[in-house]
């Protein structure tokens, strides 16, 4: 398989499918290119497909009546999104937004509906993937309830690290490519309070702090402080 589809097979949509089955759905997809900053689709929007990441970053988020912006999520290649309006035919819940350049593949609803009644296997892999979502959402307001901002920080960066990092002989250095603000949208601070966070955990040799970027030093000392 070529470079595309090795990177769409790891969405929950293609894991069920063999190469052959997968080469065609991918076949039937339209391609999309965002630039960095371009939005997607915003929330209250009608959803009429799910996309898959190519290339690129992109974000998930919402706005408060207030105005505040908060990040849900920040998903690389092989990532799925915008599956919710297969099953629900209600607004879109989010606002996506390309972090970077992005390459998206999107794949229409009523081909998913032919796609799952053909291959109803894949309808497993997609409700698992909405459960482990839902998971990660519980997960992210019992923080918030339970969690002071450091602690939050430091578990935003080991995620960001584990979805995004490249092991070398100082640590982990982790691109997330989020700005100071993105940064503090994700983890329900003020960006003061993130970067105090940040520049304690810097002072203490924990990571180091680059553009758009870290590099974690002493991954243990910061899952130690994530809990």
């Amino acid at each position: 398989m070529d470079a595309i589809d090795t990177e769409v097979r790891k969405a929950p949509l293609f894991i069920a499918l063999d190469d052959e089955s997968a080469r065609a759905l991918t076949a039937s997809m339209d391609e999309v290119r965002l630039t960095r900053g371009k939005v997607l689709f915003s929330e209250g929007d009608q959803g009429d497909r799910l996309y898959v990441i190519v290339e690129g970053k992109m974000k998930l988020g919402t706005v408060s009546n207030d105005g505040r912006e908060n990040l849900l999520s920040i998903l690389g290649s092989g990532d799925m999104f915008g599956e919710l309006s297969l099953f629900d035919l209600g607004p879109r819940a989010s606002t996506a937004t390309a972090v970077t350049d992005a390459r998206l593949l999107a794949l229409k609803n009523e081909d998913l509906q032919q796609l799952l009644r053909t291959r109803p296997e894949v309808a497993f892999h997609l409700l698992k993937s909405l459960a482990q979502r839902l998971r990660r959402t519980a997960s992210i307001v019992e923080d918030l309830v339970f969690s002071d901002v450091p602690g939050r920080v430091a578990k935003a960066l080991l995620q960001l690290a584990h979805r995004f990092g490249n092991l070398n002989e100082e640590g982990i250095h982790v691109n997330h490519d989020l700005t100071q603000e993105e940064l503090a949208q994700l983890v329900g601070a003020s960006r003061e309070t993130v970067n105090k966070a940040l520049a304690d955990f810097a002072g203490r040799n924990w990571l180091r702090l680059e553009a758009r970027a870290v590099t974690i030093l002493d991954e243990e000392r910061l899952a130690k402080r994530a809990k």
